[in-house]
């Protein structure tokens, strides 16, 4: 199983970006997607989760600011992540859950590389 982030960058304030994680190697439509990131000097974080059947969960710092979806065809999640602020600077990881059900995110070990997101203020 390989997961393969992408699409982070520097931006500033306000900005936008959006984050890939392609997944290979797994029936992709059959487990659940999460998004992670890591600050400096701060541990790994839950940032969003969709499972099989659509279902999001987000963590309260980003609600309505980001929006994770996911392409079955394409074996691809996605994170729109829209008004950065400054403290959305971290590295960002996604994860392969081990069930369809987002209880599932982070229990596994099928973690992408990180795609780095820095926000300029």
């Amino acid at each position: 199983v390989q997961l393969q982030a992408s699409g982070g960058g520097l931006v500033q304030a306000g900005g936008s970006l959006r984050l890939s994680c392609e997944v290979s190697g797994t029936t992709f439509s059959s487990y659940a997607i999460g998004w992670y990131r890591q600050a400096p000097g701060k541990q790994r974080e839950y940032v969003a989760g969709i499972s099989i059947g659509s279902t999001t969960t987000y963590a309260d710092s980003v609600k309505g600011r980001f929006t994770i979806s996911r392409d079955n065809a394409k074996k691809t999640a996605y994170l729109q992540m829209n008004s950065l602020k400054p403290e959305d600077t971290a590295v960002y990881y996604c994860n392969r859950g081990g069930r369809p059900s987002l209880a599932s995110l982070g229990t596994t070990g099928y973690w992408g590389q990180g795609t780095q997101v820095t926000v300029s203020s």
